[in-house]
C-alpha cells in the first residue's frame, strides 16, 4: 500500500507537530517511521558525508520497504507520511507524480532567514555543527559538493519559490495545501481542521496539543536550581537517579541555555534577507499570501 497524502516540508517549519496531530485522528493513518525520505531518496546508496549520519542509516530507500511502513492500515481514509526534504528535492516531484499521482500534498512555509538559523541552532544543539551560523554560510557551496545532507543546507533550502513552483507545475493545484509556519503556530487547531478538510476526513477533530512553551522554561529553571552544584538535594538525587537518567537531564539543560543565548545578528539577517527577497517576492505571487513581514 502507498500513501495518498503527503507533507512535503519545509525542514524546521512544524511538520513534525502536524504529523503528530494528525496521528491522533481515528480516520487517518501516519508511517511509522516520521521521515522516510523514499521519494527524494528512491534506490540511492546513501553516503552523506555530514558529521551526523542518522539520514544514511533512517532513510528508505526501496520500494517494498517503503510499502511496508503502511501494513498497518485497517479502516483510515487518510495515510500518509511527513519528510521535509521532499520539497527541495526535485526528485522527490517526479517520484510522487509517478507512484501516487493523485495524491494530496501538504507544505508548511516558514521565514527562510528564521528556518535557516533554526536548522543551525539545532545542529548547533547537537553537537555536529562547529562553525559560526556566517561561516556555515560561507562554507556551504562547498558542504554541498561534498555531499552534506539537506539540514546543512541552510540558505539553499529556502528558496520556496522555485521549490514550489516544481509542484505546482506537476500537480493540479487543488492538490496542493499551503500554510504558513507563523499561522500554524497562532492558530494550530484551525490550522489541523483544516488540513482534516483537505484530506476529507473529520474537520471537527480537536487534536491534543503540546504546549511546551509554555511550561518548558519554568520547569528548566526549577530543575537548574535543583540539580545546581552545592545543592545538598542534588547529592541525595544523585545517589537514587539512574546515571543515564542524569545524563539525559544534563543534557537537555545545556541545550536549553544554549538555545536561550543564541539569536542570529542583524548583520546575518540583513544579509540573508537581500539574498531571499527576490524568492519572496515571487513566492508571495505565487501563493497569493502577503510575505512583506520576511522582508523586514
Amino acid at each position: 500500500m502507498l500513501p495518498n497524502f503527503v507533507i512535503i516540508g519545509a525542514a524546521k517549519a512544524g511538520t513534525t507537530s502536524l504529523y503528530y496531530y494528525l496521528k491522533q485522528h481515528p480516520e487517518v493513518y501516519v508511517s511509522s517511521v516520521k521521515e522516510p525520505r523514499f521519494f527524494a531518496l528512491e534506490n540511492e546508496t546513501l553516503n552523506f558525508q555530514n558529521p551526523d549520519q542518522g539520514i544514511n542509516e533512517t532513510s528508505v530507500t526501496s520500494l517494498e520497504t517503503y510499502k511496508q511502513l503502511f501494513d498497518g492500515v485497517t479502516q483510515e481514509a487518510a495515510i500518509g507520511e511527513a519528510s521535509p526534504l521532499y520539497l527541495y528535492s526535485p526528485k522527490a516531484v517526479e517520484r510522487i507524480k509517478h507512484y501516487i499521482p493523485n495524491a494530496k500534498l501538504i507544505v508548511i512555509l516558514r521565514n527562510p532567514v528564521e528556518r535557516a538559523y533554526s536548522c543551525y541552532t539545532h545542529l548547533i544543539r547537537e553537537g555536529f555543527e562547529t562553525l559560526s551560523f556566517r561561516e556555515a554560510l560561507e562554507e556551504e557551496k562547498k558542504r554541498i559538493q561534498k555531499n552534506w545532507a539537506h539540514l546543512w543546507h541552510y540558505q539553499t533550502a529556502g528558496y520556496y519559490h522555485e521549490q514550489l513552483k516544481r509542484y505546482f507545475d506537476t500537480f493540479d493545484r487543488n492538490q496542493i495545501k499551503v500554510y504558513l509556519y507563523e499561522d500554524f503556530n497562532t492558530y494550530s487547531i484551525a490550522i489541523v481542521q483544516d488540513a482534516c478538510r483537505f484530506l476529507g476526513v473529520d474537520d471537527t477533530f480537536v487534536p491534543e496539543l503540546t504546549r511546551m512553551n509554555v511550561s518548558g522554561v519554568p520547569k528548566i529553571r526549577f530543575l537548574q536550581t535543583l540539580l545546581g552544584t552545592g545543592n545538598t538535594l542534588r547529592k541525595i538525587l544523585k545517589a537514587i537517579l539512574p546515571k543515564g537518567f542524569r545524563k539525559d537531564v544534563a543534557q537537555r539543560l545545556r541545550k536549553w541555555n544554549l538555545e536561550k543565548r543564541m539569536q542570529i545578528s542583524e548583520i546575518d539577517r540583513a544579509y540573508l534577507i537581500n539574498e531571499f527577497r527576490e524568492d519572496i517576492l515571487k513566492l508571495q505571487n505565487l501563493i497569493d499570501r502577503d510575505l512583506s513581514a520576511w522582508l523586514k
